[in-house]
């Protein structure tokens, strides 16, 4: 039996747990019979942001009725959201897509209210449970999160200064520069690379004075900088090490704190770690902000997973940090580096082929995963790399894939073919990304080999990587063979002649290279058989698509690794513009 209709027949409402209006819903099946069942407005809310759908509900209205409480028995308005709500359903029910949705048929099959007492929502309230001061308060924060507009960040190590001096950087492309970095030593003190100092105090002075109120934060550790962590926020230093960092801010006029800390209660690369870990960054977080007050930003860059808890397993509940940080900056890159068999994507936006040998690793499952666990998504940071790597190989396209039947993402799992989840969801991932689906075809099967995972979950180097700051000029244009099994950065790329910029500022293949598209994961790659080379990175194209998700996610906005590895700012360029940004 299916579903073949359904529409608002009426409204009623109800008194607990406060009261509120019902929108009772007529569903119609196959054999001819039919069922009422009771939504809330805040119900269908939350079916469109778990179909993600590109239908259109009734718009909110606490905006309205704040000062108007009347409105809500308004019979014009309970018509509006009616008659809304209605042609809503319809056109799931219409779409090959949604109409076959488990989230549409339990949507519609339940005879009772699936909300509970933890769910309700103001939207859903009668004026009179609503005193004045929490209708203003509502209004006012709805009116600051309609205000808000997406930011735009960057890190700048410290060994950027050959590449672009901090004062000659433009610092309108950006809201939030990450100075990379200090690191933590083992007397809940910092240790300074060579001139790092100097390199701040310039680039704070240059930020503050250039009339674009960019803010410049300290980001302590890095993939190699990472040691010292455990011990400096355990119980016994952990006051010691907030000071240090308080001191830092105070000595260097500072916007704010960023913790590089990969990864608590994970060993990264040998460091140190504990099952306290977790528990003992929460401590931090909430004395540092205790200490350096509401008006600086306390951040952390992270794995595409949340932190790793006591159990050894992603903690399932980060809103205590969330309520104490300003951003947590996802590091959704290194899913894969180079390989001589298999290279694979470095930063997807999504497991669009529903067969990722990674599926936990991308930007879709990395906002995914952090909402989920009750981070905010206003406060997550979506990074975003200006680099690549270079694999010393004969492929000709990306393999970051299992075959059909051996397992598959929790987002997109039902199989490798086209079925309703993967078209669904497809459909909600480049939706948001501002791309149509039948532009990004699934490949035939049995296209490549399966993928050797080799993936670092975003590590910051602490150590310039090979050729980022000076251009390594080959023999032969196009050469990029003393990179293999390395990063390269997106400038490097097109200094070496692998792409070349056209007059319209696109970027072509070049010297021998054959541009690909990985339709699995949104992104380029380069290859030439003949120097055995592929080399898998981002350009403006696939950059755009994970701005353009991230500002239909609501997230906070993007952050890039790293600023020095761009190419005349064409890249921020590119995510700027996809954020919505000038």
């Amino acid at each position: 039996m299916t579903v073949t209709g359904a529409s608002i027949v009426k409204h009623t409402t109800a008194s607990s747990p406060r009261p509120h209006i019902l929108y009772v819903v007529k569903v119609l099946h196959s054999d001819g019979s039919k069922t009422e069942v009771p939504r809330r407005y805040s119900e269908f809310v939350q079916l469109h942001t778990s179909l993600g759908d590109p239908e259109a509900l009734p718009p909110k209205r606490i905006l309205v009725t704040s000062f108007v409480p009347s409105a809500w028995a308004d019979d014009k308005l309970i018509a509006e959201r009616k008659e809304g709500l209605s042609a809503y359903l319809s056109k799931l029910l219409q779409s090959p897509v949604f109409a076959s949705s488990p989230a549409l048929l339990t949507f519609l099959g339940s005879a009772t209210s699936s909300a509970t007492t933890s769910d309700f929502s103001l939207e859903d309230a009668l004026p009179s449970t609503l005193s004045r001061k929490t209708a203003l308060q509502t209004m006012e924060g709805l009116v600051k999160a309609e205000s808000t507009t997406p930011i735009a960040a960057a890190y700048y190590p410290d060994w950027a200064t050959g590449t672009i001096a901090p004062q000659n950087i433009d610092f309108s492309k950006f809201d939030i520069l990450l100075f990379a970095f200090a690191t933590p030593n083992s007397s809940n003190g910092l240790n300074w690379d060579s001139g790092a100092t100097s390199t701040l105090q310039t680039l704070v002075s240059s930020a503050h004075n250039s009339g674009y109120d960019t803010k410049v934060v300290l980001s302590i550790g890095g993939w190699s900088g990472s040691y010292w962590f455990s011990q400096v926020m355990n119980s016994s230093n952990n006051s010691a090490f907030v000071q240090t960092c308080v001191d830092a801010v105070n000595t260097y006029d500072l916007d704010g704190i960023d913790i590089d800390w990969e990864y608590p209660n994970e060993s990264g690369a040998g460091n140190l770690y504990s099952s306290d870990d977790a528990a003992n960054l929460l401590t931090f977080f909430t004395s540092l902000r205790s200490a350096l007050g509401s008006g600086k930003i306390i951040s952390a860059a992270v794995a595409d997973l949340p932190w790793v808890g006591s159990n050894g397993k992603s903690l399932t509940d980060v809103s205590a940090y969330a309520q104490q940080m300003t951003y947590a900056n996802i590091m959704n890159y290194d899913v894969n580096g180079a390989s001589t068999t298999a290279p694979g994507p470095n930063a997807p936006l999504g497991n669009l082929c529903g067969n990722s040998s990674q599926p936990h690793y991308s930007a879709e499952a990395a906002v995914s995963q952090w909402t989920a666990a009750n981070f905010p998504a206003g406060q997550l940071v979506l990074g975003l790399p200006l680099y690549g790597y270079v694999s010393e190989s004969s492929a000709t396209a990306l393999t970051d894939f299992v075959e059909p039947g051996e397992h598959g993402s929790a987002a997109a799992s039902a199989s490798a073919d086209t079925g309703p989840a993967l078209d669904a969801y497809r459909q909600r991932v480049l939706g948001m990304a501002g791309k149509r689906v039948d532009a990004c075809p699934l490949p035939a099967k049995g296209d490549s080999k399966r993928a050797k995972p080799n993936f670092l979950k975003g590590a910051h180097p602490h150590a310039r990587p090979k050729g980022t700051a000076d251009v390594v000029r080959a023999q032969d244009a196009g050469d990029l063979s003393s990179y293999w099994g390395q990063e390269i950065a997106f400038n490097q790329i097109v200094a070496l002649g692998a792409l070349q910029e056209t007059s319209d500022g696109t970027f072509v293949q070049a010297n021998g290279y054959t541009e690909g598209w990985d339709n699995c994961s949104d992104t380029p790659f380069l290859y030439d058989t003949a120097r055995t080379t592929v080399v898998t990175y981002d350009d403006t194209y696939s950059l755009g698509d994970k701005a353009s998700y991230a500002k239909s996610a609501g997230i906070a906005g993007c952050f890039t690794w790293s600023l020095d590895q761009d190419y005349n700012y064409v890249l921020q360029d590119a995510i700027r513009s996809n954020l919505g940004l000038s």
